[in-house]
């Protein structure tokens, strides 16, 4: 074999080698084009679209930290037992709270297409007293109010198309008319109940006329007790001078009705005032002969007695700084009244400190309704919250 020959043979063995191995070789697919998640304007800031679909969403909350002190009767303060004697002894009330809210949002043919959810977890001990062993049971009954976690809480859950809302929600008795004031505890006169499911339709009619039609289920010792459900209607007028509202409701257990009707001004830039009403008939409610007696205090008429108001407004100071206060007030005597400031430490971060008064009208009557679960006719009490807002 001659030298040209072997360098011929050694070429074409290269050459069979290098296409056995480009047969085998691997194929890179190309890379797929990243896909970033797109900023949706429509609904507000912080919503952002779902990758893949048209629907908007944004995930929120707070979390929250409450200080209080005083008297139970101001839901401001709480009793724990001695570790040493079993006595009762004052104590802090305090209370963590993490907030977690979704909101989505989607056009389509039939309107906007809404959702909103927000679940609540707590740690702390009650606004309440230590509960005594029972000795005519076996069972260890003793609880000093200790410090621990509470029942996760579902408080809004609902979905909405166009007008029309479904789910967990507040009853309109209160959502539509507005809550009672910027103040902390705002209900040392109640004015209405909170939790329900609803079947709801909200109508804007323009020119600043508003309406809603809501069919609620009520809860607790409230829910409904057969088909029927509660019904609540509102009517709103709002202009920029501020708004004139009202609403009615029937509450289908006891078959008695409540209506509220409520006034927002705006005198000033930085002054916001308003004067709330409130009346509901209450035969059935004061029935004693009642399987389950409502001790006067109905789902929507939760006030003492027929009638009640509620009246506060909120002064901006500056623009970190505002006063808010409330005096409410019921035909059982019931007297509430509340102030705070609150400060924004920097954007987001809010601390409020609030001080607090009830006087129970008719503590020393065999028949008082104690809402506040207070132990004396005059309660005094403050609070002091910082809350992170996300």
């Amino acid at each position: 074999m001659n030298i040209k020959s072997l360098l011929l043979g050694s070429a074409a063995a290269l050459i069979a080698v290098s296409g056995a191995r480009a047969a085998d070789a691997v194929v890179v697919a190309e890379p797929e084009p990243a896909e970033y998640v797109k900023i949706c304007d429509v609904y507000g800031s912080g919503y952002f679209y779902i990758p893949g679909t048209e629907t908007c969403l944004r995930i929120g909350g707070y979390v929250r930290y409450d200080i209080g002190g005083g008297d139970v009767g101001s839901f401001d303060g709480a009793t724990s037992a001695d570790v040493e004697d079993g006595g009762s002894n004052d104590t802090w009330y305090k209370k963590a709270r993490f907030s977690l809210k979704t909101w989505t949002g989607q056009e389509t043919e039939l309107g906007t297409l809404k959702t909103y959810t927000e679940t609540r977890f707590n740690f702390g001990n009650r606004n309440g007293y230590p509960s005594a062993d029972d000795p005519a049971t076996e069972a260890d009954e003793f609880n000093s109010n200790p410090a621990g976690n509470k029942n996760v809480s579902l408080n809004f859950a609902w979905i909405q198309l166009g007008g029309l809302r479904v789910g967990k929600d507040e009853s309109a008795f209160d959502t539509f008319i507005g809550y009672a004031g910027n103040v902390l505890q705002d209900t040392l006169v109640p004015y209405g109940d909170f939790d329900t499911n609803v079947v709801q339709y909200y109508f804007d009619a323009g020119n600043g006329f508003s309406a809603v039609v809501s069919l609620e289920e009520g809860s607790g010792f409230d829910t409904i007790d057969s088909y029927v459900p509660h019904v609540v209607g509102g009517l709103k007028y709002t202009q920029g001078w501020g708004a004139i509202t009202g609403v009615v409701a029937y509450d289908s257990n006891y078959e008695e009705v409540a209506g509220k009707v409520r006034l927002d001004i705006t005198p000033m830039q930085n002054l916001s005032l308003f004067i709330m009403g409130g009346y509901g008939t209450d035969d059935n409610l004061t029935d004693s002969s009642y399987a389950i007696d409502a001790g006067g205090r109905g789902f929507y008429k939760q006030w003492g007695g027929n009638w009640a108001f509620w009246g506060g407004g909120t002064y901006t100071i500056n623009e970190k700084t505002s006063f808010n206060a409330q005096v409410s007030y019921d035909e059982w005597k019931n007297l509430g009244v509340a102030a705070n400031i609150a400060y924004d430490v920097v954007p987001g971060f809010t601390v409020t400190a609030e001080v607090d008064y009830l006087n129970a009208g008719k503590f020393d009557d065999a028949n008082f309704s104690n809402f506040t679960n207070a132990d004396k006719k005059s309660s005094i009490g403050g609070l002091l919250r910082f809350q992170r807002s996300f």
